[in-house]
């Protein structure tokens, strides 16, 4: 089931360090929006709700709706999100407008099902080595999974699958491969 996301921003005139410390001082998340050849726009979001929607893993690897004051709603994905290093804050959020008909590189997580009822695990006396948790993919906005699912009953005992191996959706290609890198990088063992 794929959940959507609807972000709330409102424009911000004041820009700079101390614009910024005063924002999160208040209880809110300087944030900026570009992309689809258009004017990046300066956004304050509202601390505690992005908080409560970065908690799901699919908020990072979904096609979000962001809603500014004013405007027309616009489709995004997060790029970037900074977080305070010691404390549970956001420090700032980067935005992409997505294009119907452009491609997208985003990082999508990789759930591994079944690895504890593999046959090669079972009954082989084998162990499972995960090599990544996500991967980068490149593909239509219409087309983007909110993760790759691999199941683990194909990986026989003392086997490897490859990257260019993932079960990926139609449209959707690994963007290492795309971009000339190793097809042959081990995900799980």
């Amino acid at each position: 089931m794929t959940q959507s996301f609807e972000v709330t921003a409102t424009p911000r005139t004041s820009q700079g360090k101390s614009a910024s410390r005063r924002l999160r001082r208040d209880g809110k998340v300087p944030a900026i929006l570009y992309g689809a050849d258009q004017e990046p726009s300066a956004l304050e979001l509202i601390h505690n709700d992005l908080v409560l929607q970065s908690d799901h893993e699919s908020f990072y690897s979904t096609i979000l709706t962001l809603k500014v004051a004013g405007r027309v709603d616009e489709k995004v994905v997060i790029k970037a999100m900074q977080r305070h290093p010691v404390r549970p804050l956001i420090m700032h959020c980067d935005f992409l407008r997505v294009s119907d008909n452009e491609e997208i590189s985003l990082r999508i997580p990789v759930h591994f099902l079944n690895a504890d009822s593999c046959p090669a695990v079972k009954s082989g006396g084998g162990s499972v080595h995960h090599f990544i948790s996500d991967v980068e993919v490149t593909c239509l906005p219409k087309d983007l999974p909110t993760h790759i699912d691999v199941v683990m009953n194909t990986v026989g005992l003392g086997k490897t699958l490859h990257l260019k191996e993932l079960p990926l959706p139609a449209g959707v290609r690994v963007t290492s491969i795309v971009r000339g890198g190793d097809p042959m990088m081990p995900v799980v063992t």
